[in-house]
């Protein structure tokens, strides 16, 4: 809300210490504002001499927020977030509704700022996670030795699953829970992963992981085979490694991989950049079951497992930006679905290992171009009381750019 435009839609981010926490700017939006909406706990906030309306929002709140929004529209809104508004807050969702133009944002120090001046913890130096609405697996890319993490809480049991996290994954990290922040039952507590001494406390909290010593994932493609469960349709990690440096991912992009097997493209896609997704094609539904595991256990559950064949399972998946084709290359119309759902400048990779699939990358090969190069990995292993080569399948790879 500003003077040239009354009606602007005004986002005012509040702490735990409510209405003595805001300055002058965000105690005048709230007291000439005709709607307040917001969670329960956040209007309990306002002193009784706030007049307007006060609507709490419903649950589930995003499919009713465009009418709740409409119904309101003539007259004065501000509306509640907890903290910065945009750090994983409603004010991002608001500004995708009504457009960033229509909304005026007066922040308040995140949640996540207090609990690094508490700690002394650089926020350049600490990943941040937010698990309100995403599963404790997700925490799996970030922990690495030394590593330090804030994670925003679901609730009050967050802390034990992420204790349980952390425990199977060896790392007795040291854990810090820092409750009510900012405001008047402000309390942290400390303990250990393996040790974790307190009764459940207030849902509203951060979680910080000093991760301390404890056993090293690699942030690169090229997983030990070992990390995924498999029947044996795994792309082993050689092969992987050049597998996703052709498919090139960036950041928020859609990668299919199509014929998925037990996943590990579409995980390493995604464990790129945490804003990269992945849809995972696959015909064999405990094949498909795997795919899930291993998603969660290399943390991205994210990871969206479609049970089908294609071309019929892709037709109504988004538009990827690249396509992966690691099974169903003879199967009539695949190549073709995965080239026409490409846009331009869009990248196709498929691996072939029998040569009736070798002679389908042969034939588009020579129509549309690219690179087609054949990889032959040989690994040691014993033989006898020595060591000698034993050679894995070849394997052939196609990779183009949509013109």
């Amino acid at each position: 809300m500003t003077a040239d435009n009354p009606a602007l839609l005004t986002v005012v981010g509040v702490g735990a210490d409510g209405w003595s926490g805001l300055d002058g700017t965000s105690h005048r939006a709230l007291s000439s504002a005709e709607v307040i909406l917001g969670s329960p706990r956040q209007l309990e906030l306002l002193p009784a001499t706030i007049a307007a309306q006060r609507v709490p929002w419903p649950t589930p709140l995003l499919p009713a927020l465009p009418g709740i929004l409409e119904k309101h529209r003539d007259q004065r809104v501000c509306v509640l977030a907890s903290g910065d508004p945009m750090f994983h807050g409603i004010g991002a969702t608001l500004a995708r509704l009504v457009g960033p133009y229509n909304i005026y944002v007066l922040p308040h120090p995140s949640s996540v700022s207090l609990a690094a001046a508490r700690l002394g913890w650089p926020l350049a130096d600490t990943d941040v996670l937010s698990l309100v609405n995403t599963p404790v697996a997700a925490l799996h890319p970030l922990v690495n030795p030394g590593r330090r993490i804030l994670v925003l809480s679901a609730g009050e049991s967050t802390v034990t699953e992420v204790a349980a996290l952390l425990t199977a994954r060896g790392f007795d990290a040291a854990l810090t829970v820092l409750e009510q922040l900012g405001g008047p039952g402000e309390r942290v507590l400390t303990g250990t992963a393996s040790h974790w001494p307190h009764a459940p406390g207030d849902p509203l909290n951060v979680v910080a992981v000093a991760c301390g010593e404890g056993p090293a994932t690699s942030v690169v493609p090229g997983l030990p085979d070992g990390s995924y469960e498999s029947d044996g349709q795994l792309t082993k990690r050689e092969i992987r490694a050049v597998t996703l440096a052709s498919l090139a991912p960036a950041p928020g992009e859609l990668l299919w991989d199509v014929g998925a097997g037990s996943g590990s493209i579409a995980i390493e896609w995604m464990r790129a950049h945490r804003s990269c997704r992945a849809v995972a094609v696959e015909a064999d539904p405990t094949r498909a079951t795997t795919i899930v595991h291993n998603a969660q256990t290399l943390g991205v559950p994210a990871l969206r497992v479609i049970h089908g064949r294609a071309p019929a399972a892709l037709a109504d998946l988004p538009g990827p930006a690249a396509v992966f084709i690691g099974g169903g290359l003879t199967s009539d119309g695949v190549v073709e679905a995965a080239l026409h759902a490409l846009p331009a400048g869009g990248r196709l990779v498929a691996n072939a290992v029998t040569l009736e699939s070798e002679a389908v990358l042969a034939s588009w090969y020579a129509q549309l171009g690219g690179d087609l190069t054949r990889i032959a990995v040989n690994r040691a292993s014993p033989v006898g009381g020595f060591t000698g080569w034993r050679p894995m399948m070849p394997v052939t790879i196609w990779s183009m750019v949509k013109r």
